[in-house]
């Protein structure tokens, strides 16, 4: 197992309850929403239709989304790398009574068949957590041709704007943005971005076509349980996250 798998595990197994629970109004089951500031669904359309569609949520927490979209006719897979999410996620679809195939396993090398989904997806999750270099060709090995691959995760921005000595967004520039890739966090994970650039090639790559950039911006007065993320007023400015659509060439 890799050095950053094996300490994004032990990380998410210790505080998952305390996430969990910290985050739990803002990890909406009926009205599914993305990002800090749980911009909904409804309002972005990033995924349409799932009903009928088997659809891979990668890096699915305590399951909110899976359960979501189950409840919309969609075939639910959750994959997760934490013990501790994962009995979350059981205790969810449990008590909500939906189907959720659930898969402990890193979004590295998942331990499923090519060609297995319509659709894969992530808030964060996976795409935050895992080597972009190894997850994006997975995510494109997993889709059928025609498949959709839509992530959201932090923006460039926001890494270089990261002030290391407090933590904390600031409006200036300080990080090098072109050096990119692997972050280890003083909360002792490790998160990745790339530059953007980087990104598209990665996407041409692994046979995936670029249909859309969705820059999150939070409405005026928005609120959030992830107070250390971003000022309200900086994610107003500039991206902090970000939403990829692509899919897989169809050929």
């Amino acid at each position: 197992m890799p050095d950053h798998v094996a300490k994004n595990r032990e990380y998410w197994n210790r505080i998952a309850s305390e996430y969990q629970k910290e985050h739990e109004t803002q990890l909406g089951i009926v009205e599914p929403t993305w990002g800090v500031w749980a911009i909904p669904e409804r309002e972005l359309g990033l995924l349409g239709d799932v009903a009928g569609k088997d659809v891979l949520e990668f890096g699915c927490g305590g399951a909110q989304w899976s359960v979501a979209l189950a409840r919309r006719g969609a075939r639910m897979t959750g994959l997760d790398l934490s013990d501790e999410q994962l009995r979350h996620a059981r205790e969810l679809t449990t008590r909500e009574g939906v189907s959720v195939t659930l898969l402990q396993g890193s979004a590295e090398a998942v331990p499923l068949p090519d060609a297995s989904f319509d659709l894969v997806f992530c808030d964060h999750g996976a795409m935050t957590f895992a080597d972009p270099y190894k997850t994006v060709p997975e995510a494109a090995r997993l889709l059928r041709p025609g498949g959709l691959f839509v992530f959201n995760m932090a923006t460039p921005w926001l890494y270089v704007a990261i002030d290391k000595a407090t933590d904390r967004v600031v409006p200036q520039l300080l990080n090098d943005y072109f050096s990119l890739h692997r972050v280890e966090e003083d909360d002792g994970s490790t998160s990745f971005n790339l530059p953007y650039g980087e990104w598209i090639r990665l996407f041409r790559r692994s046979g995936l076509v670029v249909e859309d950039l969705v820059e999150l911006r939070p409405p005026e007065g928005a609120t959030t349980t992830y107070e250390g993320y971003a000022p309200l007023e900086w994610a107003r400015k500039y991206p902090a996250e970000h939403v990829w659509k692509v899919r897989r060439e169809a050929r």
